[in-house]
């Protein structure tokens, strides 16, 4: 038994997931391993010392699950109105003009991936290698095909 794992320990529940199905499962699949799940903001823990379910922290875990969940929708409200607003107030949102690089300038920009490509590199193996994101390597092979 030497090594094995027997807590998880977490500040909230929010940190775990924010969907109460996906927590709920990954307490499960805790419980079915032995391991206690221990979340420090309540000083809960989801087994009790003789391997059993803690009753009462099953009832948190619904709880706190669906308050992070109903934090998250409160916050994407909050984004879109405060988005909603700038638009009003006339606010241009996003890059600012002018900022986008000509062709040569973004190809001199990422070398690297050029070198991958030419080299007959994926573009998953490509992003890889050189570190970048999928996006920026297709964005690469598309400017090189102009």
């Amino acid at each position: 038994m030497e090594g094995r794992v027997k807590k998880v320990l977490v500040h909230e529940i929010s940190r775990l997931a924010r969907r109460n199905s996906v927590v709920h499962q990954f307490v499960e699949t805790l419980e079915e391993c032995g391991v206690s799940l221990y979340w420090h903001a309540q000083q809960i823990e989801t087994l009790l010392p003789n391997g059993k379910r803690n009753p009462s922290a099953g009832i948190m875990l619904a709880l706190l699950a669906e308050t992070a969940r109903s934090e998250v929708e409160t916050l994407r409200e909050r984004i879109k109105s405060g988005l909603a607003q700038a638009k009003r107030k006339g606010v241009r949102l996003g890059r600012p003009k002018g900022t986008r690089l000509n062709r040569d300038v973004f190809l001199q920009k990422h070398k690297d991936i050029l070198r991958q490509l030419k080299r007959d590199q994926s573009v998953r193996n490509t992003g890889k290698i050189t570190g970048k994101g999928i996006s920026t390597v297709q964005r690469v092979k598309l400017a090189m095909a102009v």
